[in-house]
């Protein structure tokens, strides 16, 4: 029977997220690992930026967790030492450097995999009401659902001009 492959947290030099990423899936293709190493996620989400410079906007990726990289792996001493001795790596989160994989809740609440396919209850036009956050009891139109950002985009009326909200889909429920 084979093991199962668990999510562990990995600890990097900061800005090297991508770089131990890359360099951790080019090492599982050249050793054939892919059954003990499954899968090497940076999780980054998108942002509006505003540029200072110019009158406009622009789209930048950040990362959600700096610093660190997610492994899906089926730990034992080769996997771990494979890891362990990339480049830019510092070590395993966990007690005493020791590996501690995460729980599923863990993981959905991290947004490092998706099992399911979300559902949500409104679509775009959709009158909601915000039920979490510093805008709680405000009432808004949905303008834009992100399912795998799991972000949706509000229109506040407020103060007499209109406010566009960006909030988890946990925060909103159908009016």
């Amino acid at each position: 029977m084979a093991e199962q492959a668990n999510w562990y947290v990995v600890h990097t030099y900061s800005g090297y997220e991508n770089k131990v990423a890359q360099d951790l899936m080019t090492m599982v293709e050249n050793r054939r690992l892919q059954d003990l190493i499954c899968d090497v996620k940076v999780p980054t989400e998108t942002v509006v930026e505003e540029v200072l410079d110019k009158t406009g906007e622009k789209e930048v990726q950040r990362k959600l967790y700096p610093g660190y990289v997610f492994v899906k792996m089926v730990m034992n001493d080769n996997t771990w030492y494979i890891v362990r001795n990339t480049r830019g790596c510092t070590g395993f989160v966990g007690p005493e450097s020791k590996p501690e994989p995460l729980t599923e809740a863990e993981v959905a609440k991290m947004g490092v995999e998706t099992t399911a396919e979300l559902q949500v209850d409104y679509k775009v036009g959709d009158t909601v009401e915000i039920t979490a956050g510093p805008m709680e009891g405000s009432v808004g139109t949905v303008e834009e659902i992100d399912i795998p950002a799991r972000k949706v985009r509000v229109k506040i009326t407020m103060f007499g001009r209109e406010l566009p909200a960006e909030l988890e889909l946990h925060q909103v429920k159908l009016f």
